[in-house]
């Protein structure tokens, strides 16, 4: 009888074993596509709840059903945030963006505001107080629009960066935040909006025409499920985002994610969204400047980046999507640049948990970077500092997959800080 050496055994045991191979571009793309349609799909579902909850404030407007429509709001943005690392690269997603999450907005157009504080003019904004919900017609241009009926499509076609002016936002989440809060007036001390839920009252109306208050809070409302149901149709399986992002081959996906994440970690997040606010310390440059929930609105974006990179994703109902990721392609070839991102990824995401910290103890992102708040200027800094960093991993992580033609968004506040003006 032959006797087998354990040696030989063993390679023979090793030779009929599959061995587990590195994970593919094409499982990457899919996880990204995966995930994308979770984010857009939870933010479906939250925006439906936010409905309801706005319907409920309009059938009895008192506090607690108010407050029970901020609180929906505010959980809507949890996974909405979480797309927005899929903008930048996916001409889709970035053409479609700002009809769902633009700012900063002139409120003037859409609502009363305080002269003293907002003024009642602007050089590049001529129709900064129109005030669409006290008025049935208003000025565009050279022309008059009647503004009688407040549709859906008043808002999108209309209104909507009305005369070519950017901050004319009358669509998406933020005109549904004015709306439900109203203006902040504390500048960078403690303190949201705190508009009262009589102003969408019939019976006992204050600031004036509340039936066009309730009527433009439910178009706005309603566009935003519209919109949402379109992005998240685009990222089912067989949907206009999936066929874009798979005609682009497997290096031109892979182009694509790694676009998102550095140029959402870089110009748009650490510049635009927080740089230029804290170099400023002006409030009108936070994200979520009307319900001061600015400092989840930046750590959900950090974590959009992560869910990218980790191919993970967490949904509301607490069911993780997750699959083969950039992570596992970049360890495959470069070990020590996967551990240094995902070391700095983490590092961010604790940077960015400081600054949720100290919100839950009042000092809100306007008031951390208000001037003269060392302490709380140091906090947001922390999280630029970690943000700058983690985008030079990224592009150690592009260079490691070959995919050096990739040019990532930038900010003056980071790149040409003297051409700043406060």
């Amino acid at each position: 009888m032959k006797t087998v050496s354990r040696l030989a055994l063993a390679i023979a045991i090793s030779a009929a074993t599959p061995v587990a191979l590195a994970a593919t571009a094409t499982e990457v793309l899919k996880t990204y596509g995966d995930i994308a349609e979770a984010t857009y799909s939870d933010s479906l579902s939250t925006a439906n709840t936010l409905k309801a909850k706005i319907d409920a404030l309009l059938a009895e407007p008192t506090q607690a059903t108010l407050e029970a429509a901020r609180k929906a709001w505010l959980a809507a943005r949890v996974p909405y945030q979480q797309t927005e690392a899929y903008r930048f690269g996916n001409a889709i997603v970035d053409d479609w963006e700002g009809k769902v999450n633009a700012w900063p907005l002139d409120e003037g157009l859409i609502d009363y505001v305080d002269a003293n504080s907002y003024g009642s003019e602007s050089d590049e904004n001529p129709v900064y107080a129109a005030n669409v919900i006290a008025n049935t017609s208003i000025t565009i241009g050279n022309e008059t629009v009647d503004v009688t009926d407040i549709t859906p499509v008043l808002l999108s076609d209309t209104l909507q960066e009305a005369d070519e002016v950017e901050s004319n936002v009358a669509t998406g989440y933020h005109a549904i935040e004015f709306l439900l809060w109203g203006q902040d007036l504390n500048g960078t001390e403690p303190g949201a909006g705190n508009r009262p839920a009589t102003d969408f009252s019939l019976d006992n109306c204050t600031g004036g025409h509340c039936d066009r208050r309730r009527a433009y809070l439910e178009a706005a409302t309603d566009l935003l499920i519209s919109d949402l149901e379109e992005m998240t149709e685009n990222w089912k399986e067989g949907g206009d985002a999936r066929k874009q992002l798979a005609e682009k081959g497997e290096k031109g996906g892979l182009a694509t994610m790694l676009t998102g994440m550095g140029s959402l970690s870089y110009g748009e997040l650490a510049g635009e969204r927080i740089k230029l606010g804290l170099m400023l310390h002006d409030p009108e440059e936070e994200h979520d400047c009307f319900s001061d929930n600015t400092h989840n609105s930046h750590y959900y974006d950090a974590k959009s980046i992560k869910n990218v990179y980790m191919g993970t994703y967490t949904r509301v109902d607490g069911s993780v999507v997750s699959g083969p990721s950039l992570s596992d392609l970049v360890k495959a070839q470069a070990p020590e640049v996967d551990t240094q991102l995902v070391s700095e990824l983490n590092a961010t995401e604790a940077a960015m948990q400081a600054m949720v910290d100290e919100a839950e103890k009042g000092n809100t992102f306007d008031v951390l970077i208000g001037s003269g708040n060392t302490e709380g200027n140091a906090v947001v800094q922390k999280v630029v500092d970690a943000l700058t960093t983690q985008t030079k991993s990224i592009e150690k992580a592009i260079s490691t997959l070959g995919l050096d033609n990739i040019e990532l968004e930038g900010s003056d506040s980071l790149d040409n800080p003297s051409s700043i003006q406060g």
